[in-house]
């Protein structure tokens, strides 16, 4: 496996918007490389960041992080070799779901990436789960990082009542959302089912309800999933950044 960058390090992409790239070509100890397709959550905030990191506290003009939580994993991948992107998704106040699909494949499509393998964390699982419909045959792997898997005609605000359902006998009352996490994915759920996917769980998770009712699927189905889990919050690139660099970097193993 390629060595491990001690520390949290800074990646090469700290403006929020670029694509982070690595070098391309052999990698260490003859291993195939690959590219990877870094996919965000929500917006996160820095205070989310600062309140969870065990390193250095960042800022940005906003407050908010977009694809900057990647940095660290983009600086471990391009290390070893890997091609990486790490796209900022669309403004999600003003824009769908769909929007979010259509950009990363548009990504894809414009730098000639293929053999992918596509990330998704949080809400980006939407994303990806979007993305693979849609080309196939272009993805390696796809990896789920404490993300929603939904079913065909599902919102990630369906699996966070679902969850928070499940969790508390009730429908909880969420917060008034952006367009993008009430909007009902439509894919062919046979595009996705000999693809490689693996799940990471993160079991101190905020999203425990969403991350279990994906848990109950994986374990309907196992034959199609490696499924893994991290004692981290769901932002491991914060609080466990060694042990999700071991995990994202054995993916293209």
């Amino acid at each position: 496996m390629p060595a491990i960058l001690a520390g949290n390090p800074a990646g090469p992409c700290s403006e929020t918007g670029r694509h982070c790239k690595g070098s391309y070509g052999p990698g260490h100890n003859g291993e195939t490389m690959a590219d990877y397709v870094l996919v965000h959550g929500g917006n996160m905030s820095t205070e989310t960041w600062n309140r969870l990191t065990i390193g250095a506290p960042v800022s940005t003009p906003d407050g908010l992080l977009g694809p900057k939580y990647w940095d660290g994993t983009v600086a471990v991948l391009s290390a070893a070799g890997h091609r990486v992107f790490a796209p900022a998704l669309l403004d999600e106040r003003s824009c769908h779901l769909v929007d979010h699909i259509s950009q990363v494949c548009t990504l894809i499509n414009k730098e000639q990436v293929s053999d992918v393998i596509l990330v998704g964390h949080s809400y980006g699982g939407m994303v990806i789960t979007g993305v693979a419909d849609r080309m196939p045959d272009r993805i390696r792997r796809l990896v789920y990082l404490d993300a929603a898997v939904p079913d065909p005609g599902q919102s990630l605000y369906d699996l966070l009542e679902q969850g928070l359902r499940d969790a508390w006998g009730r429908t909880p009352e969420l917060p008034e959302p952006s367009p993008p996490y009430v909007e009902r994915i439509r894919f062919d759920p046979a595009n996705l089912r000999r693809l490689k996917k693996t799940y990471i769980r993160c079991t101190k998770s905020d999203f425990a309800g969403v991350t279990r009712i994906a848990q109950e699927k994986i374990a309907a189905s196992p034959e199609c999933w490696t499924y893994l889990e991290l004692p981290s919050s769901h932002v491991p690139m914060a609080d466990m950044p060694e042990a999700w660099y071991r995990l994202i970097l054995d993916a293209a193993e």
